[in-house]
């Protein structure tokens, strides 16, 4: 153990190895409190190099790497582990934003740094790296790559891996693979960038990544709407969408028992209508066109204009039932700030069992109506709330078994209720993970429920990159 940390040392400099509990506090536990581990050491890194050398190292000693970045995921994915001989290999010195070419609309970024601080310096050229979501102010690319993270705007421009034209990553063997292609067009093999983005760090160490920027909306037209049901939004999304040129980046559901709940825990919070709201959709629409943002002589803007016209018409046909419009910046940051506090709002209440799920947009009222019949049969006094990136299936479905004590879920209870909602996910044909990844908290539902052939060639692929099983051991699949 003394000869491996004096390695380390030698590699990356003694003050960025941290062996002490004090020193290491910080990285052996999870945003949600619930994983606890105990590290060797944590390592620090400041190139790729020393990625490499730290890699290489451990695999001739056997030693675990777990990979972590900003250590802000919600399944366990930077667990250390109980056992104290892993090592911790933080990215948080490798913050170098490499290069922003505006003419080509990407950013050439290392892993650790925080995506709200490239979405500060993008914006100085007009532009957006269009990933976002409440932890954005400590979560780091690395990470959101490792975990193909979603977001609030995968409706306009997809999830991590479509914002991606190329990577570099560590093997398990200390091998750098140099993928870090400029090009939309490139087929040239198999595509390792899909391989490596969303593994979590079980098939290597994402280091750094070219990005793909798009133009900063001009304007944005934002509101909170009332509706009378989940499926009848529907219709409301596809007429924006149709009306906006697929300009909708955000279609949010919250429910009236989430106000609730971000009132209970933040009491400054203004709700949005005066009459409370039984099914919320924040919504916004990113304008571009010139035709659309050029100010009128009264101030305003055609597309907004256009917008608030339509909700009015929506409002008087009673396919929407109240509708509030942002007029300012601070506004719209108003009620972004009510979405982006949904998990401080929801751990308040105790930590729930906590579903991040997906269906087809068209069946997510069948999968919450179903689990208000199934649930409390199981669990009577179970309460559940749900807040969704409705406009593309994405349910984060919380479930506390007896919202009176707050207690946590014991473990038999967790699974009973992973069990119920994979059930009823399975059989609308949805996902029982659709962005924060596998981690440990989902390696149960990996072995219920994925399918076998699939887990065969999943296993085959991590033991041919990483026969010693040093990466990220433990996580995404489950035991063979």
């Amino acid at each position: 153990m003394t000869d491996l940390i004096h390695a380390l040392k030698a590699i990356v400099g003694a003050a960025n190895v941290l062996t002490q509990d004090s020193d290491r506090a910080a990285y052996e536990v999870d945003a949600t409190h619930t994983y606890k581990g105990h590290a060797r050491a944590v390592v620090r890194p400041a190139s790729t190099q020393e990625v490499s050398e730290v890699v290489r190292l451990a695999n001739a000693t056997k030693t675990p790497v777990i990979p972590q970045s900003g250590n802000t995921g919600l399944a366990g994915g930077c667990f250390a582990g109980d056992s104290g001989d892993q090592i911790i290999l933080s990215l948080s010195r490798m913050n170098t934003i490499r290069e922003i070419r505006p003419d080509s609309r990407i950013a050439i970024v290392q892993a650790g740094v925080v995506l709200a601080k490239l979405h500060e310096a993008v914006a100085q050229h007009d532009l957006i790296f269009p990933l976002t979501f409440g932890a954005q102010g400590s979560a780091m690319i690395g990470g959101n790559l490792a975990t193909n993270a979603g977001g609030s705007n995968v409706l306009r421009y997809g999830n991590t891996r479509d914002l991606v034209l190329g990577i570099e990553a560590v093997l398990a063997n200390g091998d750098i693979v140099d993928l870090m292609s400029e090009l939309h067009k490139d087929n040239t093999g198999f595509n390792l960038n899909h391989l490596l983005v969303g593994s979590e760090g079980a098939l290597g160490i994402i280091t750094g990544a070219v990005l793909k920027l798009a133009p900063r909306p001009k304007a944005y037209f934002t509101a909170m709407v009332a509706v009378p049901g989940i499926s009848s939004s529907l219709g409301l999304l596809n007429t924006l969408r149709e009306a906006t040129n697929n300009a909708v980046e955000a279609f949010e559901y919250m429910p009236a028992l989430y106000f609730d709940m971000l009132q209970e825990r933040f009491p400054e919070t203004r709700m949005p209508f005066d009459t409370p709201a039984e099914h919320g959709i924040f919504l916004e629409v990113g304008l571009t066109a010139p035709d659309d943002v050029t100010a009128l002589p009264d101030g305003t803007l055609p597309a907004v204009n256009r917008l608030e016209t339509l909700l009015m018409d929506l409002l008087e046909d009673g396919q929407i039932l109240d509708a509030v419009v942002c007029k300012s910046e601070g506004q719209r940051r108003e009620m972004w700030t009510r979405r982006e506090r949904a998990f401080e709002t929801t751990v308040a209440r105790g930590m729930p069992v906590n579903n991040d799920i997906s269906v087809a947009v068209d069946k997510v009222e069948a999968f919450l109506t179903l689990m208000d019949t199934r649930l409390p049969a199981v669990f009577p006094k179970a309460q559940s709330m749900t807040v969704s990136h409705l406009g593309d299936g994405n349910l984060h479905y919380s479930v506390w078994t007896d919202p009176d004590t707050r207690a946590a879920v014991g473990h038999e209870d967790y699974d009973r209720v992973l069990e119920i909602v994979e059930d009823t996910v399975l059989e609308l044909g949805g996902s029982f993970s659709a962005e924060h990844g596998i981690g440990v908290t989902k390696l149960g539902s990996m072995k219920r429920r994925k399918n076998k052939p699939a887990l065969a060639a999943m296993w085959a692929i991590k033991s041919a990159l990483d026969p010693n099983n040093i990466l990220n051991p433990g996580k995404v699949l489950p035991p063979q």
